[in-house]
């Protein structure tokens, strides 16, 4: 058996150190990616707010009565659902008695036209004088009007015995039992609080140097904890405390997964937006040395770039770098990209005018 010379087997191994790391690198990364450009970004300042319930309401009783039934908490109801029930034996028996009344006076009005009728045709054959025929008209008709006060009054009670029975307005969910069971309640007084945890808006109070900046319509970015939404803002009082100097505004929150009374926090632009650099908000990596992203060079490797983090819209941040509009960034796995490192394209990813990029390096 020969045995390689020394220097051989020294320049093997430097041949396999030099070539390890073109086998070490392996397949290339999948990644996303999006375009950087010019987007209209203004400079923001983050107030605080509350996430509220449009529809938020302590029921109250328009009759009174020792109450049977009261919704427990945490119920949830749909609109026109029993919330509470009041004693009803009083208001149907005054509706009973006011339908009688009604039936009594209809018998004697009926009565009184067949009396009217059989007058008619004797003044027809002047058989009787014309008085007679006029006071069994006026009987008629006091008669007639009688039934229609009577008729009222039936209506007056079927309403009064609907309000022994309070219904949800809105769906919502009972927070709080006001009354209970057994106690008398009086006309007007409160027995539960009704809030609906669907139709949910963010309530801010903002310096009033920022009104003008705000209108109904404009999307605005919401912080939430670690969620960060894109929502409109529904409706702005464009008219400012004089005390605190701040004016309010509701922003809608439509199929929200947040709760009332969450504290949230909206992005709020202090002067016109201005095109500025911008990427996409996932293509941001920051670290504590500071922030950069991830650039596609025209070979299909990656390249990092340092940039300095500005204002954000919500959907794209504004940076300044050595980045120029058309730049492919990665916005899905640049944190594990190594410097240089080839990285294939996926199908699907979004550039920065919405348009897939469908093209595999």
């Amino acid at each position: 058996m020969s045995i390689k010379p020394l220097h051989l087997i020294l320049a093997s191994l430097i041949l396999a150190s030099v070539s390890l790391p073109l086998h070490a690198q392996g397949p290339a990364a999948m990644v996303e990616v999006a375009t950087a450009d010019l987007v209209p970004i203004a400079p923001q300042r983050w107030v605080p707010g509350s996430v509220v319930s449009r529809d938020d309401a302590r029921l109250a009783t328009s009759a009174s009565g020792r109450l049977e039934f009261v919704a427990e908490v945490g119920t949830r109801l749909k609109a026109g659902e029993l919330v509470a029930r009041l004693e009803d034996r009083a208001a149907r028996l005054h509706l009973e008695d006011a339908r009688s009344e009604v039936a009594r006076i209809k018998a004697q009005r009926d009565l009184a036209q067949r009396q009217c009728d059989r007058l008619q045709a004797l003044a027809d054959s002047n058989s009787i004088a014309a008085n007679q025929l006029d006071e069994a008209r006026a009987q008629l008709g006091q008669l007639a009007a009688q039934q229609r006060q009577a008729e009222v009054r039936v209506h007056t009670a079927e309403y009064e015995l609907s309000q022994t029975r309070i219904e949800a307005p809105f769906p919502g969910v009972v927070t709080e039992r006001l009354a209970q069971r057994g106690e008398y309640a009086a006309t007007g007084s409160a027995i539960v609080h009704l809030v609906d945890v669907t139709n949910l808006e963010a309530r801010v109070q903002a310096p009033l140097a920022l009104a003008g900046m705000v209108r109904p319509g404009m999307p605005l970015a919401v912080r939430a904890g670690d969620r960060l939404l894109n929502e409109k803002v529904r409706s702005v009082v464009a008219v400012g405390d004089e005390r605190s100097r701040q004016f309010e505004l509701r922003i809608a929150l439509p199929g929200s997964v947040l709760l009332v009374g969450n504290a949230v926090e909206v992005a709020l632009p202090e002067r016109e937006a201005e095109k500025t650099m911008a990427v996409p908000r996932d293509a941001l990596v920051e670290r504590a040395d500071g922030s950069y992203v991830v650039r596609i060079s025209g070979d299909g490797s990656s390249e990092r770039v340092s940039v300095r983090v500005g204002a954000s819209d919500g959907e794209f941040t504004a940076v300044e770098g050595a980045i120029k509009p058309g730049d492919q960034v990665v916005v899905r796995g640049a944190e594990r990209l190594a410097a240089g490192q080839k990285v294939q394209i996926a199908t699907g990813s979004v550039s920065g005018g919405g348009k897939p990029t469908a093209s595999m390096r």
